[in-house]
């Protein structure tokens, strides 16, 4: 029973881990990503506003995105996965 608490801590503190990463990568990636659309879009001569107004409309519209809440996959899908085995290796 010590084993499996153990695992258990382990594992959330190495899931939370590797969600914040992600997370942090992510909006990195979609930061990057809005701030080319502006640019490319002012070398067109479109103007779509200020970059900082434009950029932090873009990353709102990312928190309420699908992209976003498919990270919590990280803490659900291990968590399903090790849940299984266990039934399996000791009910089937």
């Amino acid at each position: 029973m010590f084993g499996f608490v153990r695992l258990a801590i382990l594992g959330f503190i190495a899931l939370s881990v590797i969600f914040w990463l992600v997370r942090i990568y992510a909006r990195s990636l979609r930061r990057e990503a809005l701030e080319d659309e502006w640019a490319e879009a002012e070398a067109a001569g479109d103007t779509p506003g200020p970059r900082e107004i434009y950029v932090e409309i873009g990353m709102k519209n990312y928190e309420r995105s699908l992209l976003r809440k498919l990270i919590w996959l990280v803490y659900i899908l291990p968590i399903a996965l090790v849940v299984g085995l266990i039934y399996l290796v000791n009910y089937a």
